[in-house]
């Protein structure tokens, strides 16, 4: 399981919702979720290679996004299942 922090131009473009699309199509579970700060948070719990393959896409995100950098780290918390916007 994992946290991403999305930074760059990543709310008010479809970011959360096309990323919740692309972890349904991977059979993958937690959420995204828009920080106060501007950034958007990413939890990730599933199959390892399919997670390495979102955090891939994280970098692109849908078409009107700019996104400048990701951070992953260790996430220990439960995740229900699913994949939520929040």
């Amino acid at each position: 399981m994992v946290r991403c922090l999305v930074s760059g131009r990543v709310q008010g473009v479809w970011y959360r919702a096309s990323t919740a699309q692309q972890a349904s199509k991977l059979s993958l579970r937690g959420w995204a979720k828009n920080l106060s700060d501007g950034r958007v948070e990413v939890v990730i719990a599933g199959d390892s290679n399919r997670i390495a393959e979102l955090c891939g896409w994280l970098w692109e995100g849908p078409s009107g996004s700019r996104v400048s950098g990701v951070t992953v780290e260790e996430w220990i918390e439960p995740i229900a299942s699913g994949f939520e916007t929040l």
